[in-house]
C-alpha cells in the first residue's frame, strides 16, 4: 500500500521545477540527467564545473533527506541483479527516447516540445502497463 503524501509531493515537484526552471535561464541548459551525465566528462571545464556539482547534489540531496526524516526514505526490496537490469533498460530507453522522463517530462513539457509531450506519454503509459502487468497479470505484490 502506497501513502497519500501531498504536501512533501507539492514540496518536491516545485523545488524541482524551481531547479529546472534555474538552471535554464541562468546557464540556458535543459535539466536532462542523461544529457548532463552523458557529457559531464567530455566538456571544457567552464560546463563540467556545473555538470559535477548537479550531479553530486542529486545524491547529497537524498541524504539530507535521510538525516532529516532519520531514516532512508524509500526501501528498496528488489536483488542486485533486478536493480542492474533495471538500470540498463533506463539507460537503453534514454538512448532509445533522446533523453529521460526528467529532460522530456519536467523540461521539454514545459517548454512546449512536441517531441517531449509524446515521448513523456510514452514514459507514463509504459509505467501504467509495466505496473498493471506485474500486479494484475504476474500477481506480485509491492
Amino acid at each position: 500500500m502506497t501513502e497519500f503524501t501531498p504536501v512533501s509531493a507539492t514540496v518536491g515537484g516545485l523545488t524541482i521545477g524551481l531547479a529546472a526552471g534555474l538552471l535554464l535561464l541562468l546557464r540556458g541548459r535543459v535539466a536532462g540527467i542523461s544529457g548532463v551525465l552523458g557529457s559531464a566528462l567530455s566538456q571544457p571545464l567552464g560546463e563540467k564545473g556545473w555538470r559535477l556539482a548537479f550531479l553530486i547534489g542529486l545524491p547529497m540531496g537524498a541524504a539530507a533527506v535521510s538525516l532529516v526524516a532519520g531514516s532512508l526514505v524509500v526501501d528498496i526490496a528488489a536483488s542486485t541483479p533486478v536493480l542492474v537490469a533495471a538500470g540498463l533498460l533506463v539507460g537503453l530507453g534514454t538512448q532509445l527516447g533522446s533523453g529521460c522522463t526528467s529532460g522530456h517530462g519536467v523540461c521539454g513539457i514545459a517548454r512546449g516540445s512536441k517531441r517531449s509531450i509524446a515521448a513523456t506519454l510514452v514514459f507514463m503509459g509504459s509505467g501504467a502497463i509495466t505496473v498493471f502487468v506485474v500486479r494484475h497479470v504476474l500477481g506480485a505484490s509491492s
